[in-house]
């Protein structure tokens, strides 16, 4: 919970200065994105683009390197493609306009928060219980909320590849979730047993996804494919923040929920109103 509070206020803090709770990149802020084959260095090249608003150069396949430049007047634009074309003649330029930026962002933040509201009802639909159906979605949103602080501590920015990986994102967490809370609430037995029994099946699918996006990552990163990296980047932080928001926070909430409040499946055997079984009143009965 503390690291929930934490991530919440970091990002509230980019919320507050960029409007997105994870500073936006350059499909939803607008801008140039410069593609050059090149052996120049980052030096060079900024030396070479001084005067207009380059706000990043990133390795790319095949010694390319990859340029990201703000929002600039039309004239300043053309400028740019006239410089680039004089020392970079195959360069590919893609331009997004500041307002076609601000419709993606508007559409993607209504995907994220659409998925994240309809999966909530369908939980709540499945369970019909508040407690253990709200630990479900608080769990899935602290997955979200902590995997977006460190996007911006580690300088991940929000782009649609990105926001497709939080969207896979819910969906890990939730399947976890519901496992947990399936096992708990619906199967007999001694609730210590039924916790250790989804644990054991839990942490074996997380740690299958993990060692698939691991791989994933590693291949990207050889291969210098920044797209697919930073969406296996998204995914190996939220799954590790899943592992603890599942299995301590979810499964303290549930623990705390069957033992205190006398919810179902605590020991899985039905008591009679004398305190003990169904069998044992019926055996006092019939003596």
């Amino acid at each position: 919970m503390i690291l929930l509070v934490l991530a919440l206020i970091s990002v509230g803090l980019t919320m507050y200065t960029t409007g997105l709770p994870v500073k936006p990149g350059i499909d939803f802020s607008g801008g140039t994105a410069v593609t050059v084959i090149t052996t120049d260095s980052p030096e060079q090249i900024s030396a070479y683009f001084a005067g207009y608003p380059l706000e990043g150069i990133e390795p790319g396949i095949n010694n390319g390197i990859y340029l990201k430049f703000g929002n600039m007047p039309d004239a300043q634009f053309r400028s740019l493609s006239d410089l680039i074309a004089a020392r970079y003649p195959d360069a590919k330029v893609d331009q997004i306009g500041e307002s076609f930026g601000k419709t993606l962002q508007n559409q993607a933040s209504l995907a994220l928060i659409f998925s994240f509201i309809g999966m909530a009802i369908v939980v709540f639909i499945t369970f019909r219980t508040f407690v253990p159906s709200l630990a479900v979605v608080l769990s899935a949103f602290a997955d979200i909320v902590m995997t977006a602080a460190v996007m911006n501590v580690i300088g991940i920015e929000l782009t649609l590849p990105t926001i497709a990986a939080l969207l896979m994102l819910i969906g890990y967490s939730v399947d976890s979730d519901i496992l947990l809370t399936m096992r708990t609430l619906k199967r007999q037995g001694k609730l210590d047993e039924k916790l250790a029994g989804a644990f054991h099946t839990g942490i074996i699918m997380t740690s299958t996804a993990i060692a698939a996006v691991a791989a994933m990552w590693f291949v990207s990163w050889w291969g210098q494919v920044i797209i697919i990296n930073q969406i296996a980047t998204v995914l190996l932080i939220g799954l590790f923040f899943d592992i603890m928001n599942t299995w301590l926070t979810n499964a303290g909430i549930i623990k705390w929920y069957l033992t205190s409040k006398g919810g179902p499946g605590v020991t899985g055997v039905a008591t009679g109103a004398g305190g003990g079984s169904k069998s044992e009143s019926k055996k006092r009965g019939g003596k």
